[in-house]
């Protein structure tokens, strides 16, 4: 199978001509092989890998060779080196299948990875970027604390100098890959007097003494998505180890959330599509009162507007890509997509489980499924109140 470093689009891809709406040549192979590769490699095992909450690490680590774990990452790194366009479609077409596999490829690719990425020293990139971006290990992003989710100046956890070393004591929740990741990017109070500007960002070798894996979550839906806390006890680290500036950590976490939300749109977007794929083709295979039910109007009159709504979320979603693939600023433009993907896709799902009927509430279709995992995309990244109050902001600066 051809992996995303073959495609011809890895080569400049961020330089390349204004994105449209007909997606290249190119981009269209990559779409074609990611589904591909989910329709064969994930979807035979998907309700498997849920019922047991299996984290399914082999079909991981074969999206890793495929290049999908370092989409966003250059090429000199062991990336892919591929548009925000692309990776928003490596997203979308494994969601679309798989919203577990979709959510750790996202949380991969936009947190951890990018986040040394972006941040890191040369010295930091080759050590911790490279590895991730080729796939050989898997990463860990930890803002969120029991008392600290949206108000991050409740952060608990600490950092203290002690010579040439770090110290780290704390937890953090929720953490995506925090029982089955290698490396993780933490946050952690350094300056408690300073507020935000206190929080500084930390690389943490996940096998190392004095990190540990706690609670695993029993989740509602994405249950073969590793989700657990982290506790630091005595945890020294070096004092490279840092990322950036002392104090920058918040700052930093804003601006790797600001590409985050993208993918948690694009993850969004694709449940949304599986969930109206499987409505659309259940509605017509089955009858009642002597006909297919997609010739009832309201039937139609849901198979439209769940087509509607998905369409006009992955042109937002498309419109912050092709905005951070130029460059520019994407605060508000992450948040709108992020917040109207997250609510069409439960829209979508509940539709879809309603075009179904009783069969919709059982676990031999597809529908209680999605229902189940869109759910997530209102939380996770910052929920759909804080997108409403980031919009927001942007809008009143003027």
């Amino acid at each position: 199978m051809t992996t995303l470093l073959e495609s011809p689009s890895a080569v400049g891809a961020a330089a390349s001509a204004p994105f449209g709406f007909q997606l290249s040549d190119d981009q269209l192979a990559i779409r074609k092989m990611v589904r591909e590769f989910a329709e064969s490699e994930i979807a035979p095992h998907v309700m498997e890998w849920d019922e047991a909450q299996a984290f399914p690490r082999e079909v991981i680590a074969r999206l890793g060779d495929l290049g999908m774990l370092g989409v966003i990452i250059p090429e000199a790194y062991g990336g892919a080196g591929l548009s925000y366009i692309d990776y928003i479609g490596v997203i979308e077409e494994l969601s679309r299948v798989d919203g577990s596999v979709g959510i750790s490829i996202a949380a991969h690719n936009s947190l951890c990875t990018n986040h040394i990425f972006m941040f890191g020293t040369e010295e930091q990139r080759r050590r911790w970027v490279t590895p991730l971006a080729q796939g050989k290990a898997i990463g860990a992003w930890g803002l969120t604390e029991a008392g600290a989710g949206s108000d991050a100046k409740g952060t608990k956890t600490t950092a203290v100098l002690d010579g040439n070393e770090w110290v780290l004591n704390g937890s953090k929740n929720f953490i995506t890959h925090g029982s089955v990741g290698d490396v993780a990017v933490l946050l952690a109070v350094t300056d408690r007097t300073a507020g935000t500007h206190g929080i500084s960002a930390f690389v943490v070798d996940l096998h190392q003494q004095g990190i540990r894996a706690g609670k695993k979550e029993n989740k509602l839906g994405l249950r073969a998505s590793d989700t657990a806390t982290l506790v630091m006890e005595e945890c020294r680290i070096p004092k490279e180890n840092l990322l950036g500036h002392l104090g920058a950590g918040f700052s930093q976490a804003m601006q790797v959330l600001d590409g985050g939300r993208i993918s948690i749109a694009a993850l969004a977007l694709g449940m949304a599509q599986g969930a109206y794929d499987c409505a659309l083709d259940y509605s017509r295979q089955r009858e009642q009162f002597g006909k297919p039910i997609s010739e009832f109007q309201s039937i139609q009159n849901y198979l439209a507007d769940m087509a509607t709504e998905i369409d006009a979320a992955r042109l937002l979603t498309w419109r912050a890509g092709w905005m951070k693939d130029a460059g520019m600023k994407v605060t508000k433009e992450s948040a709108m997509c992020k917040l109207y993907a997250a609510e069409v896709s439960v829209r979508a799902a509940n539709l879809s489980v309603q075009i179904h009927g009783g069969y919709g509430f059982t676990k031999d279709f597809k529908a209680e499924k999605f229902y189940r995992d869109v759910k997530l995309c209102t939380i996770g990244e910052g929920t759909s109140e804080i997108q409403r109050m980031v919009i927001a902001r942007q809008l009143l600066k003027g």
